[in-house]
């Protein structure tokens, strides 16, 4: 696929989990532990395991996934206890990643490229915390500040998850730009679908996909339609400032 004209574009909108950081597989560890006691809780059946949680469900989020997961079994959720169970998983995702996600040179120096070109902002369905620990542990903190974070989770009136395009939609809105103005940069088919849904160019990007997935899932991106996939930050910051990145050592 060819890419788009982007002469109109003034703003990235960065997806955040399994995009900036590998932060899928160790997520689905943790979050799977409470998705585990959360069936036991509720006699829910199936298959909890991180790695198929993973392949089932990136791109939502856990409260998306818990209520899924119970109106399948017509499991009847209490608003109240859902949020505690929503609030239980942020806190044990959000400080399992805070100690296994790593400094990505490459990313950062993508991010830092572009952030000279671009004004750069992130749209995720991930609730701030777990951004914030996210950003620290990454070495991305400074580049992407809490300002420019828009959460599904939290900064919507009532959370959502992607697909729904609600949350690209606040991003639009609060950053004051019409979506011609934006380019969206997402790892999964939910999060493109989302973008697309708002109007938004999205570019597919499968650097932390497992290899062996990345021809299925940039199919997939395609087929939700993102307008070109790229395999690495490194080429997706070519594409969109003309210039190599140089990764400091």
């Amino acid at each position: 696929m060819s890419i788009p004209d982007l002469t109109g574009v003034t703003t990235l909108l960065l997806d955040a989990d399994g995009t900036l950081f590998p932060s899928e597989e160790p997520a689905f560890v943790a979050s799977a532990a409470v998705t585990q006691d959360f069936a036991d809780r509720y006699g829910l059946t199936g298959d909890f395991s991180p790695e198929h949680l993973r392949l089932t469900t990136t791109g939502r989020n856990f409260r998306t996934t818990a209520q899924h997961l119970a109106d399948r079994q017509g499991v009847h959720l209490d608003p109240a206890e859902l949020e505690a169970w929503v609030e239980r998983e942020k806190q044990e995702v959000t400080a399992y990643l805070g100690q296994a996600l790593t400094v990505q040179p490459d990313v950062v120096a993508a991010v830092s490229a572009l952030r000279r070109r671009y004004r750069l902002a992130v749209v995720s369905s991930s609730a701030l915390a777990r951004l914030a620990a996210c950003f620290t542990a990454s070495g991305l903190e400074g580049l992407l500040p809490a300002e420019s974070r828009f959460s599904a989770e939290d900064s919507l009136p009532e959370p959502t998850s992607k697909p729904d395009p609600a949350v690209y939609r606040h991003a639009l809105a609060g950053l004051g730009i019409a979506p011609r103005q934006a380019l969206a940069v997402e790892d999964s088919a939910t999060g493109a679908a989302s973008a697309v849904a708002a109007g938004i160019a999205t570019a597919g990007l499968v650097q932390f996909v497992p290899e062996a997935e990345q021809p299925g899932r940039t199919e997939q991106l395609r087929a939700a339609g993102a307008a070109w996939v790229r395999s690495a930050w490194g080429e997706l910051a070519l594409d969109l400032t003309g210039d190599t990145v140089r990764v400091a050592t």
